[in-house]
C-alpha cells in the first residue's frame, strides 16, 4: 500500500476479510523513478509470507499458496519436509503462464485458477436493459 494514499482498492478487501475472521498483512509500498524518468511503485511480501508460513506450519496440516512465483519453491519444499501439504493455485492457462514449472511441480497438488470461477469467482453482472425512445410528432 502506498503510504501517502487515503484510499485504497484494496481496503474493502481488506475490511470483507477482517469481517469474516481473517487478517491482511500489508506494508508500504516504495516508490521511486527509474533511470527513465518513469514513477515506479515496488511492493513485495515475499519474506514476509514466507517468515508466516514457517511459524504456522507446526500447526497446521495444509497450506494453499496463492501465487506462480517460482521463488516460493524452497518455501514449499521446506513446509513439506515439516510435513504440511501444500496447494498452489494459479494458472497454465494463460499466455505466458503464470505458474513457474518447478513451483508447479514441487507443490503437492496444482489447482488452475479457472477451475475456481464457479466456486470464488463472482457472478457476471447483468447488463442494464436499453431502453428504447419512441419519438411522436405532431403538426400541430
Amino acid at each position: 500500500l502506498l503510504e501517502k494514499n487515503d484510499y485504497t482498492p484494496i481496503r474493502p478487501l481488506g475490511e470483507w476479510l477482517h469481517y469474516n475472521g481473517d487478517t491482511m498483512v500489508t506494508k508500504p509500498a516504495k516508490e521511486f523513478v527509474d533511470s527513465q524518468g518513469r514513477r515506479k511503485v515496488k511492493g513485495n511480501m515475499d519474506i514476509e509470507l514466507t517468515v508466516d508460513a514457517m511459524e504456522i506450519a507446526p500447526h497446521v496440516d495444509h497450506i494453499v499458496l496463492f501465487s506462480g512465483d517460482g521463488d516460493f519453491r524452497p518455501l514449499v519444499e521446506a513446509l513439506q519436509r515439516k510435513g504440511v501439504r501444500v496447494s498452489v493455485v494459479s494458472t497454465i492457462r494463460s499466455q505466458p503462464p503464470m505458474i513457474a514449472d518447478d513451483l508447479r511441480r514441487q507443490a503437492d497438488n496444482f489447482i488452475e485458477l479457472e477451475d475456481l470461477r464457479d466456486v470464488i469467482g463472482r457472478p457476471p453482472r447483468e447488463m442494464p436493459t436499453e431502453h428504447r425512445s419512441v419519438a411522436v410528432a405532431s403538426n400541430s
